[in-house]
């Protein structure tokens, strides 16, 4: 199976130039592409993971692949997503986070004997004569054109500054650059690119009349249609210093039963068949296979060891016979059972009040028994009181056990 095909298997295609012609030249050759990355913060989160899943199966395919770290870009920003501009960074802030970056993917790629380039556009942007650009790249844009791009609709009512404005010039001509130093024909990113990619490509084929491709992928969102990625403390992150392996592992633990078959799909390389087959699983079952997922995103991230410590700890809490010796543990009377949950969490004192206790739920940050818990009429029976007990989560690090008398 071709690696094109194993991308619209496991479902990483979205949108793509010329399907025919990237199809044949992913069979036939080795393909210099690119995926680039702006420095905005210390760390990779989990939303640039799945660009190195993607990175990762082309390279095993035996393409190159050019991780392009924005040192250029990032100084301007990118309007794509974003309700207002992003706050400008120096240029040592900018640095020092390239730097992250770097160290985050070499984890992911193999950057030696050329099976992989790392480059910075700050070393072609930054020095640029603006007059010279705009006579040599300026000229091909329109900016009819452009105002349609989503991007920038999305922002016009709310207010583009013009430095934003010019961020699609920028990324055209990165990819330009990459072409006539490297030999970089392939543009791939987030579906969310799609308008920055066709620029890059149409600027290739106007100034140097060769071919160039451009492919997003799909973004990673739950089924409800939200960014994945974030908790009630912010984004999820690769370095295991902001976002420990543990509460790593609990992240992916803890997604909705809906989401599971893809996220096995885009984050593991465990085959499609024994994905759909844990896909496919219902209710209780389908646990194993939010088991196996975190595990294994885990051990890629983070390495096996911190995958099975995180297993461990975790099963530790919820397992059977698990050492909950350590944790807060409230009592309540036999007749509560069969009670409203938010009923037994003020008698247990977990909460101040039923108020309390429903806006946890309705804002996703209560877990039953490693449940979560997303009505505020659930009723806590038999079920849920596993030996007489059930274990009670409240965001990600919060424990607390309530014991029938």
């Amino acid at each position: 199976m071709s690696v094109f095909d194993v991308l619209k298997e496991r479902g990483y295609i979205a949108q793509l130039t010329h399907e025919d012609e990237i199809k044949e030249l992913l069979e036939k050759e080795r393909v210099t592409f690119y995926i680039g990355f702006d420095p905005t913060a210390d760390s990779l989160h989990v939303g640039h993971f799945l660009q190195l899943m993607v990175m990762s199966h082309m390279q095993k395919a035996g393409h190159r692949p050019i991780a392009l770290l924005g040192g250029g870009t990032a100084m301007v920003g990118d309007p794509t997503g974003k309700t207002d501009m992003r706050k400008m960074l120096s240029k040592e802030t900018i640095d020092q986070n390239a730097e992250c970056f770097k160290k985050q993917m070499q984890k992911f790629i193999d950057f030696s004997d050329d099976k992989a380039i790392m480059a910075n556009n700050a070393d072609w942007l930054l020095n640029l004569n603006y007059v010279e650009f705009l006579r040599e790249i300026g000229v091909h844009f329109s900016v009819n054109r452009m105002l349609t791009a989503e991007s920038v609709k999305q922002r016009l009512e709310r207010g583009l500054t013009f430095l934003e404005f010019n961020y699609m010039l920028m990324q055209g001509y990165d990819f330009l650059e990459l072409n006539r130093r490297y030999g970089c024909i392939m543009q791939l990113g987030g579906d969310d690119q799609w308008s920055n990619i066709i620029a890059g490509v149409e600027l290739i084929r106007k100034k140097e009349s060769k071919p160039a491709y451009g492919m997003t992928f799909t973004l990673l969102t739950t089924s409800e249609g939200k960014k994945m990625g974030k908790t009630e403390k912010g984004a999820v992150w690769l370095d295991p210093e902001k976002t420990s392996p543990y509460d790593f592992y609990q992240y992916w633990r803890n997604i909705n039963d809906a989401d599971v078959e893809k996220c096995l799909a885009l984050l593991t390389f465990l085959p499609m068949d024994e994905v759909r087959r844990l896909g496919a699983l219902k209710d209780k079952e389908i646990n194993e296979a939010k088991k196996i997922l975190a595990y294994e995103i885990t051990k890629i991230v983070h390495g096996q060891e911190e995958a099975e410590k995180a297993k461990k700890a975790a099963e530790a809490l919820f397992e059977s016979g698990g050492n909950l010796e350590n944790i807060p543990t409230s009592t309540i009377p036999k007749d509560f059972i069969g009670s409203k949950l938010v009923d037994i969490l003020l008698e247990a004192s977990i909460v101040p009040s039923k108020g309390e206790a429903k806006r946890l739920i309705q804002q996703g940050g209560l877990y039953v028994n490693d449940e979560k818990i997303t009505d505020i009429d659930t009723i806590a029976d038999d079920k849920m009181f596993k030996d007489g007990k059930i274990l009670v989560r409240k965001g990600k690090k919060t424990y607390n056990q309530i014991v029938i008398k």
